[in-house]
């Protein structure tokens, strides 16, 4: 299975299964000298962790850093870092051994592969994001650094109930950089919202994304839609950012801005038609502890992706002024 290797500078590659003994991350490409210890990837993995709010499930997450850190700096060599599966719950999963649940990568992943984890979903789980914010709390070091700050927040969970009735709900949600640096993206294939988008795609359970205005612009004329540029305190910016901080894939200094639609958790406890190996139509409850919503929990996985995006951005960017 290749695909798990995210970047081109700052590359993060990511593994482990949601019912494995670990998962865990290398971070090749941070530069050195960077402070850095437990407790910064931490206070990221805090944001996602189970179990914060009535909406998630209820798993333990801890970090250990196992390399690239010597006296509380970055050495320049890969990070390595882990988190332990220690309260996994595989139970649940035997009944399902042989039955596609709808909604998940159970049956595409049988198409490809011809078998796969049952457990959770293994690499197909949402439990696989943790190794995501691990390397995305180095790109926010990093960021820091510039003063770049980035932000989310909800736009809408139309079901907050859903939980109650057995069921799931999506959503949308909103993430802000501000003040990123000028310049960033590479045209014409690696244009930085092209590279955003996809590292946002990568994420299960994303279904839409759109900068700035999105959708919106397909309504607007021309006269409407253009950001003219004016003079504020000595420096080109622009009246207004419909654009999302982003004109020809390249950063022109404005505040990136993005949307982004979520879908509902597959995993219910209503019951559902299906078939199993044997071709059979069966019915299906999902029990466990799983996710009746995505939002409050995906929002730090978001951020990570495009932290990441943007450093890697950043090295190239710093590469070409060499």
């Amino acid at each position: 299975m290749p695909g798990n290797t995210f970047g081109k500078l700052f590359k993060v590659t990511v593994w482990g299964e949601s019912h494995g003994r670990a998962l865990g991350v290398i971070v090749d490409g941070c530069t050195p000298g960077l402070f850095l210890n437990e407790k910064d990837i931490q206070k990221e993995l805090d944001k996602r962790k189970p179990g914060s709010g009535n909406l998630s499930s209820k798993r333990k997450e801890k970090v250990e850093i196992l390399s690239g850190i010597f006296e509380g700096k970055t050495l320049g060599t890969p990070i390595s870092m882990i988190v332990w599966n220690k309260d996994t719950n595989t139970k649940n999963y035997k009944n399902l051994k042989n039955i596609f649940r709808p909604g998940h990568a159970d049956y595409t992943y049988y198409l490809k592969y011809g078998l796969y984890d049952y457990r959770g979903g293994g690499r197909a789980s949402g439990r696989e994001t943790v190794a995501r914010v691990m390397a995305g709390a180095v790109a926010k070091k990093i960021l820091n650094k510039y003063k770049t700050l980035i932000e989310s927040k909800v736009v809408t969970i139309p079901f907050p109930e859903a939980k109650t009735e057995g069921d799931s709900s999506g959503g949308i949600v909103e993430i802000i950089v501000k003040n990123p640096p000028k310049g960033l993206g590479e045209p014409v294939f690696d244009k930085l919202n092209a590279d955003i988008a996809k590292a946002i795609f990568s994420i299960g359970g994303i279904k839409g994304l759109e900068f700035g205005l999105g959708f919106k612009s397909a309504a607007l004329k021309g006269s409407e839609n253009n950001d003219e540029f004016t003079i504020k305190n000595g420096k080109i910016r622009t009246k207004s950012n419909n654009a999302g901080g982003i004109l020809g894939g390249i950063t022109n200094g404005e505040n990136i801005i993005i949307k982004v639609a979520i879908k509902p958790p597959s995993s219910i406890e209503k019951e559902q038609s299906t078939v199993n190996k044997d071709l059979k139509e069966v019915k299906i409850k999902i029990k466990g502890r799983h996710d009746s919503c995505l939002i409050p929990r995906i929002l730090p996985v978001i951020e990570s992706m495009i932290a990441i995006t943007l450093v890697d951005h950043l090295l190239r960017q710093n590469a070409i002024k060499l």
